[in-house]
C-alpha cells in the first residue's frame, strides 16, 4: 500500500512503471518522473483504465484519489463505466465553455430588437462562427483577432 512518503521518494526509471496501491488503483511513474494515480477495472468483458489525476504539489494528494477511487469502483459496481463518464463531463465542459455555445446564448437573452438580433445572428453565423465556434474562451487571445483589440 502508497503512503506519500513512498510518493516523494519514487525513482526514475528508463520506462513508465506502476506501483500497486490498493482496491485496483495504483500510480503509474512515467520516465519523465510524472506520477499519476490510475485505476482498472472490468466492465462488460473489457478492462478499462481511469486516470483519476496527477499526484503533487499542483495535483492531487494520495487520499483524495483513494475517494475518487471508491467513487469510480461505486460506478463500475452498478455497471457505469467512471472512465466513460469523465469523457463526457470533459466533452460536456468544452462544449459549454466554448465561443459558439456562449455567443448562441448571448444571442438567445440578450435584450434587443427582433431586428436588431436578426440581423447580429446572421453576422454571427455567416462571419464569426465558422472559426471561432470551437474555440474555448480561454484560447483566444487579442493576437487571434488582429490590431482592432489592441486599439
Amino acid at each position: 500500500m502508497l503512503t506519500d512518503l513512498a510518493l516523494k521518494k519514487l525513482k526514475l526509471k528508463d520506462k513508465s512503471y506502476k506501483i500497486a496501491d490498493r482496491d485496483g488503483m495504483y500510480a503509474f511513474v512515467t520516465n519523465t518522473g510524472q506520477v499519476t494515480f490510475r485505476y482498472d477495472y472490468r466492465l462488460n468483458g473489457r478492462r478499462e483504465t481511469l486516470t483519476i489525476g496527477r499526484y503533487g504539489d499542483d495535483g492531487m494528494t494520495l487520499s483524495i484519489a483513494r475517494e475518487r477511487c471508491a467513487a469510480a469502483r461505486k460506478m463500475v459496481a452498478e455497471g457505469e463505466s467512471p472512465a466513460l463518464e469523465k469523457q463526457r463531463d470533459r466533452r460536456k465542459q468544452l462544449i459549454e465553455h466554448s465561443f459558439g455555445a456562449l455567443g448562441q446564448l448571448w444571442l438567445k437573452d440578450a435584450t434587443m430588437a427582433d431586428s436588431t438580433r436578426s440581423m447580429r445572428k446572421s453576422i454571427f453565423d455567416r462571419d464569426i462562427l465558422p472559426f471561432w465556434k470551437q474555440r474555448l474562451l480561454t484560447e483566444i487571445t487579442p493576437d487571434d483577432y488582429g490590431s482592432s483589440a489592441r486599439r
